[in-house]
């Protein structure tokens, strides 16, 4: 019975290669499509178990469109093989059916770069500020690769392409070579890490504060004043810094004192680290458990000095702590006695020169009367003397 309706069946619709690559074609869209949903579902349960879910979930997002790309090129293949074409169209069909498969393989590495590029942007906020610069540029370098692999399948030659491109690539570097500088620089900076949003820095030439943004071109540095300083990253990266946050936030606190000659050297260091304990202590910002030690180091030209240092937890509290000391340190000084001497120099002049400069300083006293009086100095002294009455 079911021999005999397909039989009925042919004889009606005959079974020409137009009307069964259709059919075919059809059917095998309707088959894989479906079928292509169900194993990524499957791929994606297997791949959650087993791996991570990041690397799983972006795996399967960027398998998805592509498959549909490559399910429908495998069908005009198919169609290519069934239908009677000519020369010249199953050449289209060729042509065409590369540019499918080129265009999956775009889209597939495309969406695997785009999603690697934001998972990466999630744990570094460099990345977050120029996320979108660095994904046109990859998505720029994947079209143009994949541009010329359907270039070099169709049999166009790509050697002049390429180049033309290694010229073009030449004057383009020429011309943003400053800007390029900077790209690199900032890309140095992000795999580095010298320094990091957050930081307390202080650059070679005296700049310091708190960075707020490293970019690929420019890093932000905000200023104990609130203005922001804005520094290339190539000469960022060329210059001393020296960062307050590293390798923790941390720091000793340095000051340098002078005492006087007379001054009991061993009452100023007890009476020091006994401020600098009672300041560690006290002052918010410092560390109480960092033991403050000085030490004397120079018989300087008015005052024996010396080095006291102190530990605070960052940059900003030990401006406080510095600040704190040096009130409570002038204070206990006062009240103990001990002197910080200003800057004096000693002159040691001989007794000859001391007569030879005063007979200088009385000649030309006298040379200055007479020029302002028109008197002489010994008629000058006749007329001051009082007169006397009979």
């Amino acid at each position: 019975m079911f021999s005999e309706s397909i039989q009925r069946m042919t004889s009606v619709i005959p079974l020409t290669p137009w009307i069964v690559g259709p059919v075919i074609f059809a059917l095998w869209l309707g088959l894989l499509l479906p079928g292509k949903r169900w194993a990524l579902r499957i791929a994606r349960k297997y791949l959650e178990d087993t791996t991570s879910w990041i690397w799983a979930d972006s795996l399967i997002v960027a398998m998805s469109p592509a498959l549909t790309v490559a399910i429908v090129a495998g069908g005009l293949a198919l169609l290519d093989r069934i239908l009677p074409l000519s020369p010249r169209s199953d050449h289209v069909f060729d042509v065409v059916l590369s540019a499918l498969l080129v265009i999956a393989l775009i889209i597939f590495v495309d969406r695997v770069s785009r999603r690697l590029l934001s998972h990466l942007a999630l744990r570094s906020s460099a990345l977050q500020g120029a996320l979108g610069l660095l994904e046109g540029a990859v998505r720029g370098i994947i079209i143009g690769l994949g541009v010329l692999v359907f270039l070099d399948s169709i049999g166009i030659s790509i050697t002049p392409i390429v180049a033309s491109l290694g010229i073009g690539s030449l004057a383009v570097a020429l011309a943003l070579q400053d800007t390029l500088a900077n790209l690199f620089a900032g890309i140095y900076m992000i795999a580095e890490k010298p320094i990091a949003v957050g930081h307390f820095i202080k650059l070679e030439g005296g700049e310091h504060g708190y960075v707020t943004k490293v970019g690929w071109r420019s890093t932000h540095i905000r200023m104990l004043t609130d203005s922001v300083v804005v520094v290339p990253n190539s000469k960022l990266a060329g210059s001393v810094i020296t960062n307050f946050s590293l390798p923790q936030n941390e720091i000793s606190v340095s000051i340098d004192v002078g005492v006087t000659y007379d001054s009991d050297l061993q009452q100023v260091e007890t009476v020091t680290l006994e401020v600098a304990r009672q300041t560690m202590a006290q002052v918010k910002g410092a560390l109480s458990n960092f033991e403050p030690r000085m030490r004397f180091h120079t018989f300087a030209d008015s005052s024996v000095n010396f080095t006291l240092w102190l530990g605070a937890e960052n940059y900003m509290a030990g401006l406080l702590v510095r600040h704190e000391l040096v009130k409570r340190l002038h204070a206990r000084y006062r009240s103990e006695g001990i002197s910080i001497p200003f800057p004096m120099r000693t002159i040691d002049v001989s007794a000859d020169t001391i007569s030879q400069l005063r007979q200088l300083f009385v000649m030309s006293g006298k040379h200055a009367f007479v020029n302002q009086t028109g008197v002489g100095a010994d008629d000058a002294a006749r007329q001051a003397e009082p007169k006397s009455h009979p």
